[in-house]
């Protein structure tokens, strides 16, 4: 005689999605993960916004094989009605079987340590040039080769937050705080309060932050409505001021993105001096101070205002270039509104990201995002091993019928700058009259 069990339905489970009543399937089985949201090491976002549904898929991709043993404390003895699977995420959970076999997940090779030398190198040879050199070129290239430093030791960093790659977990987070904090005036902590919600709720115009960018930019005219931003908890209002900025987002993009790297000083700051939660605050904290010493005390070495006003330029200016690359793999990719869905875990991931073609032997420049479809789809994957499994992704997706999107860097920044202006254009349009009024408005408006 078969064992009985407790079922219920979808509609039933849907009703579990509230604080404190947070409950998720995983194949099939009820868990719930009420207590356990405020601990889970991704934050409480994926717990909150994809409760009540089966979320099978995003626990697989986020999780290694070690995670399932810790599922049984929180199982609720239900099991959730008529539960199946669509061929496309069967197909996937068959591919990260596949690479799990293959040993994919655990072949991290050596490009972290070859990374961090180039990095010592490089912040070396821009503190030797600081201090034992007097030509005002020399010293601009010194801070240009800081923010090579910065964009190398970020791309460490977001390898770092999808998997460990250090012998413990303590070692692994003091690492993060060395590159992210120390030496690049990051928390790390509050990056990861956005990129992971930019990997469970990709494109989602209310509910990932990497999308939201108002006042300077409006990727769809959906951001004329001031819609709510559910990971910073606020409205994005387009106001006058976002209407005159949007206008023009076209023109100001690059000129923006060599200065975007301030926005997270602002939202490291911002995290750590919150009444919100934050694990290992006084680490976070230590490391951004660290950070305010060392930097302004470079800067204050150059010999006059001249030099260290364009030191401090050229190393925002060339970290400009990954802001950029940030948005090339998103900007131009389709975007909805509303919260994530753990059902359509696939085919949300392949229709918001698209890949950067490119040469091998470039792949140190985009830090292994030229793969995006890849790493969203798979990103404990480490990135030395994104371009071998390209040609899977491309068979299933098709086999499914559904989009890979792969361009050159230059098409990629010719698809974003044209989405950025079609918005921008319907900004326009919704002024009256002409554009010069803008500015009138900007200036008088209230609040």
């Amino acid at each position: 005689m078969g064992e009985f069990k407790n079922y219920i339905s979808e509609e039933e489970l849907e009703k579990h999605k509230n604080p404190g009543d947070l409950w998720i399937s995983i194949q099939g089985k009820i868990y719930n993960v009420s207590n356990w949201a405020k601990d889970h090491p991704g934050g409480e976002f994926p717990l909150v916004h994809l409760a009540g549904k089966d979320v099978t898929d995003s626990f697989i991709a986020f999780h290694p094989g070690t995670a399932w043993h810790y599922l049984d404390k929180f199982f609720t003895g239900y099991y959730l009605k008529d539960y199946s699977i669509s061929e496309v995420s069967n197909d996937y959970r068959k591919l990260v079987a596949e690479f799990t076999k293959m040993g994919l997940f655990h072949q991290k090779g050596h490009i972290t340590f070859v990374t961090l030398c180039a990095v010592v190198m490089l912040f070396s040879a821009s503190v030797y040039g600081v201090l034992y050199c007097n030509s005002t070129w020399v010293h601009v290239l010194c801070g240009s080769l800081i923010g090579c430093s910065w964009i190398q030791l970020t791309w460490i960093g977001h390898d770092s937050a999808h998997y460990q790659f250090m012998s413990s977990s303590t070692f692994h987070h003091l690492f993060q705080i060395l590159i992210g904090n120390c030496f690049s005036g990051v928390s790390i902590q509050a990056w990861k309060l956005i990129h992971n919600p930019h990997h469970i709720a990709c494109n989602s115009l209310d509910f990932d932050p990497d999308m939201q960018h108002l006042p300077f930019f409006a990727l769809s005219s959906e951001f004329f409505n001031s819609i709510r931003s559910y990971v910073h908890e606020r409205n994005l209002n387009f106001d006058s001021l976002a209407r005159l900025l949007v206008s023009y987002q076209q023109w100001t993009f690059y000129p923006i993105m060599c200065f975007a790297r301030t926005s997270l000083f602002v939202q490291s700051f911002s995290l750590l001096f919150s009444k919100r939660r934050v694990p290992n605050r006084c680490q976070e904290i230590l490391g951004v101070v660290l950070f305010w010493i060392w930097y302004p005390l470079l800067v204050s070495c150059l010999p006059n205002w001249k030099e260290r006003v364009m030191f401090v330029i050229a190393c925002f200016g060339v970290t400009g270039i990954q802001q950029v690359q940030f948005s090339l793999n998103h900007f131009s990719s389709h975007v909805y509104l509303g919260p994530p869905n753990g059902n359509d875990w696939f085919e949300k991931q392949t229709k918001g990201t698209l890949d950067i073609k490119c040469s091998s032997w470039m792949d140190w420049f985009h830090g292994g995002l030229q793969f995006q479809i890849e790493h969203h789809l798979f990103p404990r994957l480490p990135r030395c091993n994104l371009r071998k499994i390209s040609p899977f992704v491309i068979e299933l997706c098709k086999k499914h019928k559904l989009p890979y999107k792969s361009v050159s860097f230059w098409k990629a920044n010719e698809m974003t700058l044209k989405t950025l202006r079609t918005a921008a254009l319907q900004a326009r349009d919704l002024t009256n009259p002409i554009p010069k009024n803008l500015v009138w408005e900007a200036v008088n408006t209230q609040g």
